[in-house]
C-alpha cells in the first residue's frame, strides 16, 4: 500500500466549508524538495507533513509556492488525522515541534483546541500603496512580523474588500488581515485574511491570523474569550483564548478525502 494523504476541512464541522487543508503522516524526514512538490500538486493553502519525534511529531507546513512558519488550520487537520487514525487515544495530548516552537493541541468535546504563541501587532503608518490595493479606508494600521493587520469601519466593509492582488503582490507584503467589529451576536469580529506573496490570495480560515486579531480584540473590548468568523467564501469560526503570551484557539474538523500515492 502506497503513502496515505488525507484532506480535511478545518475550523468547521460541515465539509466543504472552513479550510481545507492536505496531511501526510510519515515514518521518517523526507526532503524539502518533495514536500514542495507535493504541497504544488495538493494546490491547497497549506499541507502538513508530520513524522514521529520523541514524545512527539515534528510538523512542517508548506503552501504551494512556499514553507511557513506558522499555520493553525493545517495544525488542527493534523491533530484531528492522529486522533482520528489511531496514532493518538482520544485523551492524549498532541505536541508538535514546528518553527514555531512546541505546539500543543487536545480535544475538547468536539473542539480542537491548541496552544499557540500570541502575535501581537504594534501600530505603524500606512504602507505605500497598501490601502490603494486594499480599496478601502483604514480606521487602524498595525504591523508584526509575518502581516499587517488594517481594521476597517465596518463588518460590511469587511465582506466587500476586493484586493488588487496583482498590486499586492509588487509591494512585496506577506500578508493582510482586514479586520472589524461584529453586527452580529454570533461572533466578536470579522476577518479576511490575503497572502499573494504566499501564494494564496485568500486564505479560507487563517489559524494564525487569530494569534494577533485574539490580542488585538481582546484589550478593545476588555475579553479573554472571544469567537471570530472568517468572511471567506467557504467561511469558518474559530475561538480564541487568551493567556499572556499564548494564544488557544478552538476549533471544529472534518476528514472529506483520502488517498494514496502512487509515486513519490
Amino acid at each position: 500500500m502506497g503513502l496515505k494523504i488525507i484532506q480535511v476541512d478545518a475550523f468547521t464541522n460541515e465539509p466543504f466549508k472552513g479550510n481545507p487543508a492536505a496531511v501526510c503522516i510519515l515514518e521518517e524526514h523526507p526532503a524539502e524538495e518533495w514536500m514542495q512538490k507535493v504541497a504544488r500538486e495538493m494546490n491547497l493553502s497549506e499541507t502538513a507533513f508530520l513524522y514521529k519525534k520523541e514524545d512527539g511529531f515534528r510538523l512542517r507546513w508548506f503552501t504551494p509556492s512556499v514553507e511557513v512558519d506558522l499555520c493553525g488550520h493545517a495544525t488542527l487537520a493534523g491533530a484531528h488525522v492522529l486522533w482520528e487514525e489511531g496514532y493518538l487515544k482520544h485523551d492524549e495530548v498532541a505536541y508538535f515541534y514546528t518553527r514555531s516552537g512546541m505546539l500543543k493541541a487536545r480535544r475538547k468535546d468536539d473542539w480542537i483546541e491548541m496552544d499557540f504563541p500570541a502575535r501581537e501587532e504594534h501600530e505603524v503608518k500606512e504602507h505605500p500603496g497598501l490601502m490603494e490595493a486594499l480599496g478601502v479606508k483604514a480606521r487602524y494600521i498595525g504591523e508584526t512580523r509575518s502581516a499587517y493587520l488594517v481594521e476597517l469601519y465596518s463588518e460590511e466593509t469587511v465582506n466587500c474588500v476586493k484586493p488588487d492582488f496583482t498590486l499586492l503582490k509588487k509591494l512585496q507584503i506577506r500578508a493582510v488581515i482586514v479586520t472589524s467589529l461584529s453586527s452580529s451576536s454570533e461572533y466578536d469580529f470579522i476577518s479576511r485574511f490575503f497572502a499573494p506573496g504566499a501564494g494564496v490570495d485568500e486564505d479560507p480560515v487563517t489559524g494564525s491570523a487569530h494569534c494577533t486579531l485574539g490580542p488585538f480584540w481582546g484589550k478593545k473590548l476588555n475579553k479573554n474569550e472571544l469567537t471570530g468568523y472568517q468572511a471567506s467564501e467557504r467561511g469558518g469560526f474559530v475561538r480564541v483564548r487568551l493567556g499572556g503570551e499564548r494564544v488557544f484557539l478552538s476549533g471544529q474538523a472534518v476528514t472529506v478525502l483520502k488517498g494514496e500515492f502512487l509515486h513519490t
